[in-house]
């Protein structure tokens, strides 16, 4: 659980500590919004508050201290699965979840998605002992669930055990069934303000900061990755390059070479459809047509549409200034 700063978000931060200052706390919260807002730092901040509270200055030192290796039985996480094909190691899993997933390893799970299993796993946690007041459970991006998973975990909200609080992350809550959504306390985040994410960019020099707010969009998350990571840094520079002499390019082959990377799914693929989008925005003057052929290009790369037809309709659709 690391210590990040919390940028923004103040209105959410007060009404989270008047529910624990009020012993109103609600049995399973649901914080969503975009990818990388913060969501996700402020669920730790919370749930060390929750786990916190009341006590005594050294006690409440060593519960933190456990709590920042996931080694505390009163919290639980889950957050990185374990999956086939990534061979995750799971000391790598293990800095983010702490809930039994040998169970994955066996049935050799190869998606993303929140099992059954899992929410087993969970209820088994949950039904043990704890040590403190409140037992913690903190589940990112539950849209992952699969509807037998959800199904399960209604039981566990709509008969919630004393003292447990679920602390649930999600980037999708449209995605989310109705059923659970009704019986969660939603906290809506939305993208900070450059203004706010001024205090993370101490020391960097103005061309820095222009590149990482442009690249952030109003992700506090992306800027402090860009920031640690000069590979990451270095391929987001790349891409925006890229996207740039795409709409500046007068040939059709110039603006088909430019789109290379577009031809596989993958992190490359996805960087530069990023920044073609945000290149379009500050074009210097509005070209619907141009808006309308990459909005068709999003949609048809995320299908399985074959992506060299796409790519080159797009580039010839866009040619035409």
């Amino acid at each position: 659980m690391p210590h990040r700063p919390i940028v923004g978000h103040r209105t959410q931060l007060v009404q989270l500590e008047q529910d624990l200052a009020q012993d109103n706390l609600a049995h399973a919260y649901l914080f969503s919004g975009p990818p990388h807002v913060g969501k996700t730092t402020v669920v730790h901040r919370f749930a060390r508050q929750i786990l916190t509270s009341g006590l005594e200055e050294e006690r409440r030192a060593d519960v933190l201290r456990q709590m920042e290796r996931l080694v505390h039985p009163d919290l639980l996480a889950l957050d990185a699965l374990w999956i086939e094909k990534k061979q995750e190691d799971w000391e790598v899993i293990a800095r983010s979840s702490n809930i039994d997933q040998q169970h994955r390893a066996k049935k050799g799970h190869k998606t993303d998605t929140i099992s059954i299993d899992d929410v087993r796993a969970i209820g088994e946690r949950l039904h043990a002992t704890g040590a403190l007041a409140h037992r913690v459970c903190i589940i990112s991006n539950v849209e992952r669930m699969q509807l037998p998973a959800v199904s399960a975990f209604l039981k566990t909200l709509e008969e919630p055990l004393p003292g447990r609080v679920f602390l649930l992350t999600s980037s999708e809550p449209a995605s989310l069934s109705q059923t659970v959504l009704s019986r969660v306390r939603q906290v809506r985040f939305g993208r900070v303000g450059n203004a706010e994410m001024q205090s993370l960019l101490s020391g960097e020099s103005e061309e820095n900061r222009s590149f990482l707010l442009h690249c952030a969009q109003g992700a506090p998350g992306r800027v402090v990755r860009l920031m640690e990571d000069a590979e990451l840094l270095r391929a987001e520079r790349l891409a925006h390059a890229q996207a740039a002499a795409f709409w500046g390019a007068d040939t059709l082959h110039a603006r088909l070479m430019t789109l290379a990377p577009l031809a596989s799914r993958g992190a490359e693929s996805d960087r530069l459809l990023f920044h073609l989008g945000l290149a379009l925005r500050i074009l210097p003057a509005y070209r619907p047509a141009q808006e309308h052929a990459f909005t068709q290009l999003v949609t048809d790369v995320q299908t399985n549409a074959y992506r060299p037809i796409v790519i080159q309709r797009f580039a010839a659709e866009v040619g035409g200034r």
